[in-house]
C-alpha cells in the first residue's frame, strides 16, 4: 500500500529551466547594452559557472574563494572574470554585484510550479505523506522554496545542503522514510535525475519514477527506472494509476 510520495524539486515540481532561461535572456541584454560585449555568451558562461561546470583553472580559483569568502563573493568574481574575458575591461565589484542581484531577482520572479502540479500536490497530500527532497545549497534552494510557498503544499522538505549527505545517499532517503513514518516499499520517489533521484531511490529500495524530459536513458549508468514519464504533467495520472494497483 502506497503511503508516501517523495518529490525532487527542480525540473520535477518546478520549471527551473524556464526561470533560468528568462533570467539569462534579461542578463544577456543588460550586459550587451552596458558593456558592449556578447551578452548571450556571457549569460551562458555565467550559468556554467553558477552550476559548477568549471575548467580545472576555474575550479582551483573559485573553490578557494567559496571557502574563504563565501558563495556571494564567488559569483561576483565570476561575473568580473567573464566580463574581462569578453573584453569589457575593468568592472567594479558594485557593478558585478548589481548584475548578480538582477539575475537572482529575475530568476525567482519567473520560478513557479509546472502547470497542474500545485493542484496535484493538494490532492496527493490528502492521501499520502508528501516529502520534497532537493539537492543543492541553502542559499539557492531556500529562496526558491519560499517563492512558491512550498511548505504550504507538502508535509516535509529536506534540503541536501543542510544534511550530511545529498541524493543519492541512502541517509537522506532514510530521513524521508522516517518523517513519513513508512517503510521503503510503501513509498515512491519522483525525480528527473537518474544519478541522484533514481539511483538514490533504488539504493533505498524505493519505487522510482523518472521525469525524463528530453534526456536520453544512459545505458552506461546501468539505472533503469521503475516508471517513466516524459513531463511533470504526466505525474498525476501515473500516481493515480499506481494507487489503484
Amino acid at each position: 500500500m502506497l503511503k508516501a510520495i517523495f518529490f525532487d524539486l527542480d525540473e520535477t515540481l518546478c520549471d527551473t529551466r524556464k526561470a533560468t532561461d528568462i533570467a539569462k535572456a534579461q542578463l544577456a541584454e543588460t550586459v550587451r547594452v552596458r558593456f558592449g560585449v556578447d551578452g548571450v555568451l556571457f549569460a551562458d558562461s555565467y550559468e556554467s559557472g553558477f552550476y559548477r561546470r568549471w575548467s580545472d583553472a576555474q575550479r582551483a580559483r573559485y573553490l578557494s574563494i567559496i571557502e574563504w569568502q563565501g558563495e556571494d563573493a564567488f559569483r561576483v568574481q565570476l561575473m568580473i572574470d567573464l566580463l574581462a574575458e569578453l573584453g569589457a575591461g575593468e568592472v567594479s565589484q558594485a557593478a558585478a554585484q548589481a548584475l548578480q542581484k538582477q539575475f537572482d531577482h529575475d530568476r525567482l520572479a519567473a520560478f513557479d510550479f509546472f502547470p497542474g502540479i500545485e493542484a496535484f500536490l493538494a490532492e496527493a497530500r490528502r492521501l499520502f505523506t508528501t516529502v520534497v527532497i532537493t539537492n543543492g545549497p541553502v542559499f539557492s534552494q531556500i529562496p526558491k522554496i519560499e517563492t512558491v510557498n512550498l511548505a504550504a503544499h507538502v508535509d516535509h522538505i529536506i534540503i541536501g545542503g543542510q544534511e550530511p549527505e545529498e541524493k543519492p545517499a541512502r541517509s537522506i532517503f532514510e530521513k524521508a522514510l522516517k518523517l513519513a513514518n513508512c517503510e521503503a516499499h510503501e513509498a515512491i520517489h519522483v525525480g528527473d535525475s537518474l544519478a541522484a533521484d533514481i539511483a538514490g531511490a533504488h539504493g533505498s529500495r524505493i519505487t522510482s519514477v523518472w521525469v525524463r524530459h528530453q534526456q536520453p536513458l544512459d545505458a552506461e549508468l546501468g539505472i533503469t527506472p521503475h516508471h517513466t514519464v516524459m513531463h511533470p504533467s504526466e505525474i498525476p495520472a501515473l500516481i493515480r494509476g499506481l494507487q489503484r494497483d
